[in-house]
């Protein structure tokens, strides 16, 4: 292994700073330092598309970040030896284009633990909106001691699933102790699948129009750009509540708001089509709703524990073994991607 790490050389393009050490304890580091030669990123922002592509002559491995300069054409230009990027995040549809694929280079990611970490973020979520938990709190620190009539739990709820991906897996297990019923619309999950889930096929008009809870978790494409409008939201039954963790512009953001202002729907918004979300956008005015700042995960917590799944999968990179948290070319798509 001495020789190997004497020939192995690695990049971590993540920039210097608070970020990378929130993902690299120094343990980590000690471990990663030990699989090959690695080269640091001693700027305090991403490289560029020319220093990045500078920067891969003669890497074996580049281990990637949140906002990393994508990998295409111009930035793959002189990565003669690349055979794996290991990226310490979830999704690498922004990052990682077909040009990756088609080199044959590898690509690995955190994505499995992040998707836990946010399905376990969408629980709370639903649990928070529906027991008005924010509310509540608010009064009991203004100094009441307000009535519980209101309030509503997720035992035995019908939960409708909008797209279904690795997130709405986790979540669907964890779901499963609730005792509730759980609709899926999705065009990618196979009838085998959902018979061994114990969930149900249906069209998204069905789930708006029927389910108490409804989670977003497609991805977002020109084609589902703004598809939750007006006609879907307004045809979701009183009381029932709206969860989005995929991202905000799938939601047509001025119906939404129309909606809740006139009438009893809830929404539990994690992500907003403009980012950090406006002061004056007009959501911040609603009642039905919470608010959070793309917080459903990773936890902070978890950030260490990405690191440790990439950094095994790149020593099975090196020991010729398969990798557990691998990114094929039919999952990550084709990068058309709207982000």
């Amino acid at each position: 292994m001495a020789n190997k790490s004497e020939q192995i050389k690695i990049l971590v393009s993540i920039p210097d700073g608070e970020v990378r050490d929130s993902f690299f304890s120094e343990e980590q580091r000690v471990r990663l330092e030990r699989l090959g030669c690695v080269e640091w990123n001693a700027n305090a922002e991403q490289y560029g598309e020319e220093e990045l592509a500078e920067k891969l002559r003669g890497v074996d491995i580049c281990i990637s970040g949140w906002g990393n300069t994508p990998f295409h054409e111009k930035t793959l230009k002189y990565a003669d030896k690349l055979k794996l990027i290991a990226h310490i995040g979830g999704s690498v549809r922004p990052m990682v284009g077909d040009a990756a694929f088609e080199r044959g280079i590898r690509v690995c990611s955190g994505n499995r633990v992040f998707a836990e970490s946010v399905a376990e973020g969408v629980l709370a979520y639903m649990l928070c909106s529906l027991r008005r938990i924010g509310e509540y709190e608010a009064r009991m620190a203004a100094g009441e001691w307000p009535s519980l009539i209101g309030t509503r739990g997720l035992l035995g709820r019908s939960v409708g699933l909008v797209g279904y991906g690795m997130i709405a897996e986790y979540l669907v297990k964890f779901l499963k102790p609730f005792g509730c019923r759980i609709m899926v619309s999705s065009r990618h999950i196979s009838a085998e699948e959902l018979a061994e889930a114990g969930i149900e096929a249906a069209a998204a008009e069905e789930i708006f129009r029927t389910c108490d809870v409804v989670s977003l978790h497609s991805s977002l494409t020109a084609r589902t750009k703004h598809s939750i409008g007006a006609d879907l939201l307004n045809s979701m039954k009183d009381g029932a509540l709206l969860v989005n963790t995929a991202r905000g512009a799938l939601i047509d953001e001025e119906a939404l708001v129309s909606v809740l202002q006139e009438r009893p729907v809830w929404a539990a918004l994690d992500v907003f089509e403009t980012e950090p979300l406006p002061m004056d956008s007009p959501l911040r005015e609603c009642e039905r709703v919470l608010l959070m700042p793309h917080a459903a995960g990773p936890t902070a917590d978890r950030r260490y524990v990405v690191t440790s799944h990439v950094l095994d999968d790149i020593g099975r990179f090196l020991n010729g073994e398969p990798l557990d948290c691998e990114i094929d070319f039919a999952r990550a798509g084709t990068m058309t991607t709207v982000v």
